[in-house]
């Protein structure tokens, strides 16, 4: 048989774009603006992880270009042997300030620090426990260490899951596996389809009882999330409880790549084992210095955060009013849920007739009939900007009965 065969029998992005619904790898031809161009039109951009608006800040602009300046457009090796730059530990020593943790770790791309993490750190005979809800990258980094024990017939990690923010769930599951083992509980800080946010203090109090650590991915949580930015853990005061902190740099950094914070011990560990880190090139000197202004920009501005969860309430508050179902959402990111999957992607390609970007998110990404618009803001947008794109999304969700 023809290991190409299930390429050549794939038809399901045909069928889509038959139907002139397909609403994936849309062109952009401006920058992450509150406003876009897409084919020669302005939209609104509901659609945009850059929730701090700093991907077009001028000042972030300069310092990746001072970066090329000095250290050229790329690393041409890893972290481990040529690729490290003073950026990179510059970075790493002001974001573990900032995170409040003794050391810091940056990988080349989220999914890559996921990857990373997981694989070094569930080893043969660990459990890893996982929210349902939790980001596809690290279920990934679950299946690499699974993989790795196996080719290494060293013995089988265990994977198990909990229903999405049950607590009561977690605490069966942990109450099953027993306490011979190493265990590590993962969940998002905030969940990137629907917008709430993992129990942190409940998930924590359980983890101590069970004698297993506690993981956030913060990727959608740092920026937006704390007193001063810092995320999940901030927001709930237990930074110094959270035994590992993820983070990414393509959302409020405005850049790309990824980091770990975590115990300096932890940090070295992964420093020297991990090979996604080990055996990949380094992020690049200009999205490094990028992220560190990004930093610098988040921490001495905390009026834009402010503006963002301005924004946010007046998206949540205004499509609540039509009786849109946006579930419950508690942050900026704010789903419009529709059910139907063509449904879905027939909605968002009229939205963006109208006017506004908004991303579709069918199953895998989302339960089985929980298809949904995910909508985002971000510090820049204007409230006429959220209340032209609410016009456009109530008069198109009236037009299919979903209000």
């Amino acid at each position: 048989m023809d290991i190409f065969a299930k390429c050549f029998e794939f038809k399901d992005h045909e069928i889509v774009k038959s139907e002139g619904i397909y609403p994936y790898f849309r062109a952009i031809s401006s920058s992450q603006s509150p406003i876009v161009e897409i084919g020669g039109r302005k939209v609104v951009m509901l659609g945009s992880n850059n929730y701090l608006g700093l991907t077009d800040d001028p000042r972030v602009r300069e310092a990746a270009k001072r970066a090329i300046d000095k250290y050229g457009t790329g690393c041409a090796g890893s972290r481990f042997l040529n690729g490290t730059v003073e950026l990179h530990i510059q970075l790493e020593e002001e974001l573990a300030n900032f995170i409040g943790k003794e050391a810091v770790l940056v990988y080349s791309t989220g999914f890559q620090t996921n990857l990373g993490i997981i694989s070094t750190i569930v080893g043969p005979s660990d459990v890893v426990i996982l929210d349902k809800s939790d980001h596809a990258s690290i279920f990934e980094g679950c299946m690499l260490s699974l993989g790795w024990s196996v080719y290494l017939g060293m013995g089988n990690v265990r994977i198990e899951r909990f229903r999405h923010n049950d607590v009561r769930h977690l605490r069966k599951v942990l109450e099953d596996i027993g306490n011979n083992c190493g265990k590590l509980i993962i969940v998002d800080g905030v969940y990137s389809m629907e917008g709430n946010i993992a129990p942190l203090p409940e998930i924590i109090s359980v983890a101590k009882e069970y004698g297993a650590r506690v993981m956030v991915d913060d990727a959608h949580g740092i920026g937006v999330l704390g007193n001063t930015g810092a995320g999940t853990a901030e927001h709930f005061g237990l930074t110094e409880e959270t035994d590992i902190i993820m983070g990414t740099f393509s959302k409020s950094f405005a850049s790309l790549g990824g980091f770990v914070a975590s115990k300096k011990e932890v940090i070295e560990y992964l420093k020297h084992k991990s090979r996604p880190l080990i055996f990949s090139a380094s992020i690049s000197p200009p999205n490094t210095a990028a992220a560190l202004e990004a930093l610098r920009i988040m921490r001495s501005e905390p009026e834009r955060r402010e503006k963002l969860w301005a924004n946010a309430r007046r998206l949540q508050e205004g499509l609540r009013s039509y009786g849109l179902n946006i579930g419950d959402t508690q942050t900026p990111i704010v789903p419009v849920y529709i059910g139907d999957d063509f449904l879905t992607f027939r909605i968002c390609v009229e939205l963006e007739e109208e006017g506004v970007f908004v991303n579709p998110v069918i199953p895998p990404g989302v339960p089985q009939g929980k298809s949904l618009l995910r909508l985002s803001v971000m510090a820049t947008h204007e409230f006429e900007h959220i209340d032209f794109a609410i016009e456009k999304i109530v008069k198109v969700a009236r037009k299919y009965g979903i209000i």
